[in-house]
């Protein structure tokens, strides 16, 4: 890949019919945390069909043998801080040639010492969650007091340890005006990676409320407006690239996109906060992976999915290799196909670069290959 300045999208390198880019495995759906938006409905005990340790190390392994480049793997949950193995996890994935990360729930488990043995395991990167910017908003999120609280020192203890910090905000119509005052925690947190998660209605997170696809496209160009301030990540939104390609260029882009109320307000908190968005870095473009196509999770029992927020099954590591999973399942060799998309997204010319967030329109539609509710976007000519 190449962070060059000039290009508004990042492509990975390799060929991601071949390899993905990167593999989340939810290492178990253990968790002591109850948040109202878990796509995992997340339980307090290990499942007894988890993947064993020895399970685990043969995953690593198949996931090594893609060769170089390897893809980068996360462990999450659930709570991974649940398994007693965890650290021998990450030493082993370290041993044989991957990149790899944890994705903690923040609970008593989450200390500095335990980060310390993940770090010194081989652990390269933590990404905690914040969803509101105090203890009033993020706690009734989490529903579990003091989570707010235990995040900031975890934060501050992850980044002392030298570990690369990522935060994960879930955006939803009840946090979405909370967003500039939980940039102002990340930028001087000095996080490596914002990624915001705009919700998919899946899981608990059908219980709250989405943006509506207007809404979706102000908060987008905001990001876009901030992201020289820290790297952007929009999950489940594939269409940042189409509009980071829109405004590529552009030397008045609100001319061509009219700021509506919802940037208007972001905007305004925004320069309350921090002041002017004088750029502090270049501006890290948009990456080209979507679910199945360069993206794959693992959940706990060994089922391999496009995405952790698209519950369809592609194979399963007990009985397939993940490699020839990744290859050769029928619905991932679908979801790479732009042009078998449907609706609004078939028609698109941004199709090959966005297609859409397919974890959307199957939560919204039950058609995997449908048009993405999320995005407003008509295609030229249509």
């Amino acid at each position: 890949m190449s962070d060059h300045p000039r290009r508004p999208v990042r492509h990975v390198r390799h060929d991601v019919t071949d390899r993905p880019f990167i593999v989340i495995w939810e290492v178990t759906r253990a968790c002591q945390l109850a948040c109202r938006h878990c796509r995992a409905d997340a339980i307090l005990r290990r499942d007894p069909r988890e993947l064993s340790t020895d399970d685990g190390r043969r995953l690593m392994d198949e996931l090594a043998s893609f060769g170089t480049p390897r893809p980068l793997v996360v462990l999450t949950g659930g709570d991974p801080f649940e398994r007693d193995d965890l650290a021998e996890l990450v030493a082993y994935g370290t041993s044989v040639g991957l990149s790899v990360a944890l994705a903690p729930s923040v609970t008593p488990r989450l200390t500095r010492e335990t980060l310390t043995v993940m770090r010194d395991a081989g652990a390269k990167a933590v990404s905690v969650s914040l969803d509101g910017p105090d203890p009033a908003s993020h706690d009734t999120f989490r529903q579990v007091d003091g989570v707010f609280d235990a995040t900031m020192e975890a934060m501050a203890a992850a980044k002392d340890l030298g570990i690369r910090l990522q935060v994960n905000t879930t955006v939803t119509a009840q946090t979405v005006h909370h967003l500039p005052d939980v940039l102002r925690i990340v930028v001087d947190a000095g996080v490596s990676l914002w990624s915001l998660f705009f919700l998919v209605p899946t899981g608990r997170g059908q219980a709250l409320t989405p943006l509506t696809a207007h809404d979706e496209e102000e908060v987008l160009h905001w990001l876009h407006d901030v992201s020289t301030l820290v790297a952007i990540k929009a999950t489940e939104a594939p269409h940042y690239r189409r509009l980071a390609l829109q405004r590529d260029a552009l030397a008045a882009p609100d001319e061509v996109f009219p700021v509506g109320p919802l940037r208007a307000s972001l905007r305004a908190r925004t320069a309350e906060l921090i002041g002017d968005l004088t750029p502090r870095r270049v501006a890290r473009a948009p990456l080209d992976v979507n679910s199945g196509r360069g993206f794959a999770f693992v959940d706990h029992i060994g089922d391999v999915y496009p995405s952790g927020f698209l519950p369809l099954v592609a194979g399963s590591v007990r009985d397939r290799p993940f490699p020839e999973i990744y290859r050769e399942s029928d619905l991932l060799r679908t979801l790479r196909d732009p042009d078998a998309l449907t609706g609004r997204c078939g028609r698109c010319e941004f199709r090959q670069v966005c297609g859409g967030s397919r974890s959307y329109a199957y939560a919204v539609t039950g058609d995997v290959l449908a048009e993405d509710p999320s995005c407003l976007y008509e295609p030229a000519g249509v």
